[in-house]
């Protein structure tokens, strides 16, 4: 068994994120390629994007902190501190409206 403190995670990523040119910073906490479930945090500073991408398989995304804005096709979803956002199963890109940690959880198909 392990324990992790996402809130903890999510500072060091976001203080990584903050000194890269991208503005983002992540670590897969569960799972993986091998794995069928893959949990991820994900850290973006104001202002900065994960482009659009597919969507590899059910998916969610929890805010852990800060605010974030899911866009797909002709919709979008803001999302902040503690909020839970089912994403779509077309591409999507997400974007950072403050300084932001995620927590990203796939199960491929």
């Amino acid at each position: 068994m392990q324990k992790f403190s996402l809130e903890a995670l999510g500072r060091q990523l976001l203080r990584t994120a903050g000194s890269t040119a991208s503005g983002r910073a992540a670590d897969t906490v569960y799972g993986g390629h091998e794995k069928s479930l893959r949990q991820t945090v994900v850290a973006l500073t104001a202002g900065k994007t994960l482009a659009e991408h597919e969507n590899p398989g059910e998916a969610t995304l929890v805010v852990l902190s800060g605010r974030v804005r899911l866009v797909a096709a002709d919709a979008s979803w803001e999302g902040r501190e503690g909020d839970l956002i089912i994403i779509p199963d077309a591409r999507h890109s997400l974007e950072a409206l403050s300084d932001a940690t995620v927590l990203l959880t796939v199960a491929k198909h």
